[in-house]
């Protein structure tokens, strides 16, 4: 694990090279409540592209993990994420790099497209669909959970799931409901368009969270959609189709 410095925060980041020679540059960025480790090293992907000969790389996004926490809800801004995630690259010298980001992370790696499109080669967008664009629902309980001093008490499903995910995590969830007040900021269909990089919108068939991923291809210039069968939001990310899709797409799509 290293350390490096940006915009006020110390993040926390994960930067392996494959074993043979040096691979094109995979950034990862985690969903909201998770980490580096619990997105990318814990569901295998780290071994997944060092073994198919690629550097992966994974920040802990302020907030989360091991990086800085801040509970002002201002800090936690899609644009201001995907600035630590431009950061992060000009630290390591990495003009350009494929971006992949799961749920909260797919979103900021589409801010992180806008922004600094040079940098992006390709996307991989896992757990959002076009829920990017119309919204995930109404997420106010999950901060109202992640705050209540008793969780038995949440009745709210997806805020009880949250509550336990941060807890088994030992996230901060004062740091955690500061985020997912301002990082939930929509697209809009010309932004989406704006976005030309090759891009791989993969979401479980039994997500309820995401929003469909063809409706979110539709409307960009050079979007596939990935269905990846059997799986819900939490359990998509480390599915072996997924992981192979993602190969063959970088495959089809070399720096």
């Amino acid at each position: 694990m290293q350390f490096f410095n940006h915009d006020g925060f110390d993040f926390a980041f994960l930067d392996r090279e494959p074993a043979k020679g040096k691979g094109d540059p995979v950034l990862l960025i985690h969903g909201f409540a998770s980490s580096h480790y619990v997105n990318w090293v814990s569901p295998g992907w780290f071994k997944t592209l060092n073994d198919a000969g690629y550097r992966a790389i994974a920040l802990d996004n302020r907030g989360h993990g091991s990086s800085s926490k801040s509970y002002n809800e201002a800090d936690y801004t899609p644009d201001k994420m995907a600035s630590d995630a431009a950061a992060l690259l000009k630290h390591l010298h990495i003009e350009r790099a494929h971006v992949m980001g799961y749920s909260m992370g797919a979103r900021v790696s589409a801010f992180l497209a806008l922004a600094e499109p040079d940098k992006v080669a390709t996307l991989v967008f896992g757990g959002l669909g076009i829920g990017m664009v119309d919204g995930v629902g109404d997420w106010d309980p999950i901060a109202a959970a992640l705050l209540a001093d008793d969780p038995s008490k949440t009745s709210h499903p997806r805020g009880r799931s949250f509550r336990a995910f941060a807890d088994q995590t030992r996230s901060d969830r004062r740091a955690l409901a500061a985020c997912i007040t301002t990082s939930r900021e929509l697209l809009t269909d010309e932004q989406m368009a704006r976005i030309s990089q090759p891009t791989l919108i993969a979401v479980g068939t039994k997500d309820d969270i995401s929003g469909s991923p063809d409706e979110l291809a539709a409307l960009m210039p050079r979007a596939t959609a990935f269905h990846i069968e059997g799986r819900d939001h939490m359990l998509a990310v480390g599915d072996k189709s997924f992981k192979q899709r993602v190969l063959e797409f970088y495959a089809e799509n070399q720096l």
